[in-house]
C-alpha cells in the first residue's frame, strides 16, 4: 500500500472515530468524512471509499460510454464514405459491425444509403478531361514584365482562376472520377493485359470529369516569382506546395493544383467519386515534384529519392494516380521506334523506379503514336494501356481490348484569353478570368 493511500485511510479512520463519538448519523458522518477527504460527490452516498457495488456501476457506465463512442465513430465513418458516393462500403461497414447489430441508427442509415445506391445511373454521355499546369499565386510578381512573365501568363492560370473553375464545375454537377472506372484491366498468366469496358454508374444529377496535372516537375518556375516551386509535407503530414511569399518566408500549403484540389475536396467531399482526385503527369529530365532524382544530379540525390517516393506514396493513398510523359517530354508521334523505346525505358528506370507502377500515359503536346504500328505495341508491352492525347475543344473516350484512349483539354492562360469558346461546355471564361489579366 502506498504511503499516500495509507495516510488517506488513516485520516478517514480518525475522522470516522471522532464523528462516532459525537453521535452523528451515518449520512452526516459520510458527508463530513468526504468533505474532509475532498471526495464530496465522487461516491454513492458520499461513502469514504468505492464499494464493490459502486465499482460495478462505474465499470458499467464506462463500458456503455465506450460502446457509444465506438458506435458513433463507425456511423461517422460510414457517413464519410457515403458523402463520396461509396455506398457499398458504407453499407458493408454498418452491416458487419457487431456493435451496431441492433442499432436503429445503423438500420436507418443502411436504408438511406441503399436508396442512394439504387438511384445511381449508367452514364453514357461524353467524359471530359481538363488538364492544368502550375498556378500563379501572386500576379504582381509573376506578371511583372520580366523574362519569366510570358511563361507564367501564357502557360499557367492563376490561383483565383483555378478556384473559380473548381467552384463552377462543382455547382454544375461535375464530380472527379478515376479514369480506370471506364475500363477494367485483367492480366493473364503469360502477362498479357486485356481491357474490358465498364459502365460507369454515378449519382443521379452528376457528371463525371477527369482532372490531370501536366508534367509536375516545376522546371519552368523561379523562386520568388509568386509561384510554388516544389511539393513537400506540411506539419500535419499532408502534401502541400512550397511557396515563398513577398517577405521571403517559405510557406507550405495550398499554393498549387494538388493541394488546392485536396482543400476543395475537404470542404466538398461530394466533388470526389469514391475518393478520386486526378492524374499527375511526370517526365524525367527535370526531376519530379521539384526534386532532382538522377544520380549525380544533386548533392541531395539520395534524400531527394526518399522524399519523392514518400510524396508519391502519400498522394496515391489520397486518391491521386500517376502518368508517364516520357523521360524527355517529347512529341512521341514524331519519335522513331528506337527513340521512343529509349525514352520510355529511361523513364521507367528513373521516375518509374521511384513513384512505383504506372499504367497511364499523358502524351506530351498531345502527339499520339499511330495505333497500327509497332510503337503502339511498345507502349502496351511496357504496361501503358490508359492513353490520353489532346483535343482543344472536344471530348473523346474509347475502349478496346488493348487500350483506353481519351483526349484532354489543357487550360492555360493563353487559351483562356485567345480561345475562350474551347471551354464553354464547362464554364464561361469571362466569369472565371482573374482581373490581373484585364
Amino acid at each position: 500500500m502506498s504511503g499516500k493511500k495509507r495516510a488517506i485511510l488513516t485520516l478517514a479512520a480518525a475522522a470516522a472515530a471522532a464523528l462516532l463519538l459525537c453521535g452523528c448519523s451515518k449520512s452526516v458522518r459520510n458527508y463530513q468524512i468526504a468533505e474532509c477527504l475532498g471526495t464530496l460527490g465522487q461516491y454513492e452516498n458520499n461513502e469514504p471509499v468505492e464499494t464493490p457495488k459502486m465499482k460495478a456501476e462505474r465499470e458499467r457506465k464506462e463500458s456503455e460510454a465506450a460502446l457509444e463512442k465506438s458506435q458513433e465513430d463507425q456511423l461517422a465513418q460510414a457517413e464519410g464514405l457515403a458523402k463520396r458516393y461509396d455506398y457499398e462500403k458504407a453499407i458493408s461497414l454498418l452491416q458487419t459491425s457487431d456493435e451496431l447489430r441492433d442499432d436503429e441508427r445503423a438500420a436507418e442509415a443502411i436504408a438511406n444509403y441503399q436508396r442512394e445506391l439504387d438511384s445511381m445511373y449508367v452514364y453514357d454521355g461524353a467524359v471530359g478531361h481538363l488538364c492544368f499546369t502550375n498556378l500563379v499565386v501572386d500576379t504582381d510578381r509573376a506578371f511583372d514584365g520580366d523574362e519569366y512573365s510570358p511563361t507564367y501568363r501564357q502557360n499557367m492560370i492563376t490561383m483565383e482562376e483555378f478556384n473559380n473553375i473548381l467552384n463552377t464545375l462543382y455547382d454544375s454537377g461535375y464530380i472527379l472520377i478515376d479514369l480506370h472506372t471506364f475500363a477494367e484491366k485483367t492480366e493473364a498468366a503469360d502477362g498479357d493485359i486485356t481491357l474490358i469496358e465498364r459502365d460507369a454508374k454515378i449519382p443521379e444529377g452528376r457528371k463525371p470529369l477527369i482532372l490531370s496535372v501536366e508534367n509536375l516537375t516545376y522546371e519552368s518556375v523561379r523562386n520568388g516569382d509568386g509561384v510554388a516551386t516544389r511539393l513537400a509535407f506540411d506539419r500535419d503530414g499532408n502534401v502541400g506546395a512550397v511557396y515563398t511569399d513577398e517577405e521571403g518566408h517559405d510557406l507550405i500549403g495550398p499554393y498549387d493544383v494538388v493541394p488546392v484540389v485536396e482543400q476543395f475536396i475537404a470542404e466538398h467531399p461530394d466533388f470526389s467519386f469514391k475518393g478520386a482526385r486526378g492524374i499527375i503527369g511526370l517526365s524525367g529530365v527535370k526531376g519530379a515534384f521539384g526534386y532532382a532524382i538522377e544520380e549525380d544530379s544533386s548533392p541531395d540525390y539520395e534524400s531527394n529519392l526518399q522524399t519523392v517516393k514518400a510524396i508519391a506514396d502519400k498522394l496515391r493513398e489520397d486518391g491521386w494516380t500517376f502518368a508517364t510523359q516520357g523521360y524527355g517530354y517529347q512529341k512521341m508521334g514524331e519519335l522513331s521506334y528506337e527513340s521512343l523505346r529509349e525514352d520510355i525505358t529511361k523513364w521507367q528506370d528513373t521516375v518509374g523506379q521511384v513513384i512505383g507502377a504506372c499504367d497511364t500515359l499523358l502524351y506530351p503536346y498531345g502527339s499520339e503514336v499511330d495505333y497500327t504500328t509497332e510503337k503502339a505495341a511498345l507502349l502496351y508491352n511496357q504496361g501503358f494501356c490508359y492513353l490520353v492525347g489532346m483535343w482543344s475543344d472536344g471530348d473523346h473516350l474509347e475502349v478496346n481490348s488493348k487500350y483506353l484512349r481519351q483526349t484532354r483539354r489543357t487550360i492555360t492562360g493563353y487559351v483562356l484569353e485567345n480561345y475562350p469558346s474551347n471551354f464553354s461546355t464547362y464554364f464561361s471564361t469571362s466569369s472565371i478570368l482573374d482581373s490581373a489579366r484585364k
